[in-house]
């Protein structure tokens, strides 16, 4: 595992501020660097987290029907423009032989995932077969909305505009009835 190195990030910011026109020794920018680099190890702290690891305890509960954790925010941070996007996670699954996980590890599962440079599409399915992989469901549907800041403030400039991605693994990826439930659960209040 590779450690953040704070200092160099200082220097890069520092070495960006000069090379936009800005003083860094300017009032408003001198802990800047330092506030920067701080930031980035905190929005990054998922590189070499594997969200798997969530999965490892599980409980056996005789639940044999849908689960579904939805609303579940989150921000990451787009790897092509280093600019965050941020939105909604839903995560549905059907257990297996009743093996449940803690409701509360699917959050951290989303969470982990987003905390690198980061594209949506890849925390859909990461978490997805994370939850496939260390849970053995029936199936697994991931569904993501976010808000990309790259659209937003630059480029195309069009806010409030969402990327909606989905993941179906197991019975998800050929049931249209299942897919459906899921969709009507989270279109509900």
């Amino acid at each position: 595992m590779t450690e953040m190195d704070i200092s160099k990030i200082e220097k890069a910011v520092t070495m960006i501020l000069e090379a936009i026109g800005e003083d860094p020794e300017r009032e408003g920018l001198l802990e800047t660097p330092k506030r920067v680099a701080k930031m980035y190890a905190e929005v990054f702290e998922g590189l070499n987290k594997d969200p798997k690891v969530y999965f490892e305890t599980v409980f056996h509960e005789n639940h044999n029907e849908v689960v579904l954790v939805k609303d579940i925010p989150f921000h990451s941070m787009c790897e092509h423009h280093l600019v965050p996007f941020f939105g909604h996670a839903h995560i549905a699954y059907i257990p297996r032989d009743g093996v449940v996980a803690g409701l509360s590890k699917l959050a951290r599962a989303v969470e982990t995932t987003a905390k690198k440079p980061q594209l949506q599409e890849r925390i859909t399915s990461t978490v997805a077969n994370a939850m496939m992989e260390m849970l053995n469901p029936i199936g697994v549907y991931v569904i993501i909305e976010a808000e990309h800041m790259c659209m937003t403030m630059r480029g195309i400039k069009k806010p409030g505009s969402k990327t909606v991605t989905t993941v179906a693994r197991g019975i998800y990826e050929h049931d249209d009835v299942k897919r459906a439930e899921i969709l009507s659960l989270i279109k509900s209040t």
